[in-house]
């Protein structure tokens, strides 16, 4: 027969309720008590609160179950080489971090498109869907071709130029910075820069052309510009330091083709104070009256570079003084007296050594 009782523990000075039940042991012969603790006795109300004896409540029902091992609720199996590999590069060169801190809610589909565009170059947006689903990649989830052109329409140009800006800090030092242009050859009749020009894929097609500034050693690009598809290269460097400076490149060293070449290239470089090497054309005057002299000898050991194994010749032209008119050959104008280099390259190949005649 069960029964409660109250018992006082004399070091905390708590009662406790416990439940006696009496039964018979078979083993022993004799009666025996069973006490089970009941709870904690409220001494103001005198309810009986359940307790475990060491001051937490007794849970409602059944103990809870150990921790186990859950059960997957999705199995696949994913490609991860090709994407790990561009996760590596990408926290290496700082691309990862830049675009954290420029896209924060947003660098993660910009590097999964980024990955499937490298990956996947010939292949529509609207593909992602199956690439996603083969591949591990930042985003994590499918993006399909409505969010990507809504991601695309979100990426204003304050921050796209913030981004260059990190970037180039990176390595401003460290290497010189190479202007080229490309085209991009397209059918659109939407886009209006879009236009007939001077094709170098010779694909008989209207043309979007692009400028870009990148890390002659890195590869990496620092600054890109959109411009009508009829605009020539040479037509295009005037700008280019000022837009150049409000990036904050202001120290910055150029590498251009002879594309670029031309009187008021130079002088916008030379008025601007920035550093560069640009190729020129050997029809020009000044060069050929430089090198008249020396084609007869030019193939020789004193002019060969074993760096680049190249043919070299370096010569100095002072450049024109107050000169406002324009001379056929004129390198550049300037208030003082200049001095620039000019380097002149022929065809590779090491010279050969002759045997040394011997006298008898």
């Amino acid at each position: 027969m069960a029964s409660i009782f109250f018992q006082k523990d004399k070091r905390s000075g708590i009662t406790y309720a416990y439940e006696s039940v009496s039964y018979w042991d078979k083993g022993k012969k004799q009666p025996r008590t069973k006490w089970t603790l009941v709870g904690r006795v409220d001494e103001k109300t005198g309810e009986i609160n359940p307790t475990d004896g060491r001051g937490r409540k007794k849970r409602a029902g059944k103990d809870a179950p150990k921790p186990g091992p859950v059960p997957a609720t999705r199995t696949a199996r994913l490609f991860y080489g090709a994407t790990w590999l561009f996760n590596v590069i990408g926290e290496q060169l700082g691309i990862s971090e830049d675009l954290k801190r420029c896209f924060p809610k947003t660098f993660r589909q910009i590097l999964s498109i980024a990955y499937y565009l490298i990956l996947e170059d010939k292949n529509p947006l609207y593909r992602f869907e199956k690439w996603s689903s083969l591949h591990k990649h930042p985003c994590g989830e499918n993006i399909t071709s409505q969010r990507s052109s809504e991601l695309f329409a979100s990426i204003s140009e304050e921050a796209k130029h913030e981004f260059f800006r990190l970037q180039g800090r990176r390595r401003m030092e460290n290497e010189f910075r190479a202007y080229d242009i490309t085209s991009v050859s397209s059918c659109s009749e939407c886009l209006r820069q879009v236009l007939y020009g001077n094709n170098k894929e010779d694909d008989r097609l209207p043309q979007l052309n692009l400028a870009l500034v990148f890390g002659e050693t890195s590869g990496l690009p620092f600054y890109y510009r959109k411009l009508a598809g009829n605009i020539p290269d040479v037509k295009t460097v005037k700008t280019l330091p000022a837009e150049l400076d409000v990036l904050g490149y202001s120290k910055v060293k150029l590498v251009m083709d002879r594309g670029f070449y031309s009187e008021d290239n130079l002088n916008a470089l030379f008025r601007d104070h920035v550093k560069f090497i640009i190729a020129g054309r050997m029809s020009l005057s000044f060069i050929q009256q430089d090198l008249e002299p020396l084609y007869g000898q030019f193939r020789s050991y004193g002019r060969f570079n074993d760096t680049y194994e190249l043919y070299c010749h370096t010569g100095r032209q002072n450049g024109t003084t107050g000169n406002t008119g324009r001379t056929k050959g004129t390198p550049f104008q300037s208030q003082g007296a200049s001095m620039w280099c000019i380097t002149t390259t022929t065809s590779t190949g090491r010279p050969r050594r002759r045997k040394p005649s011997t006298a008898g």
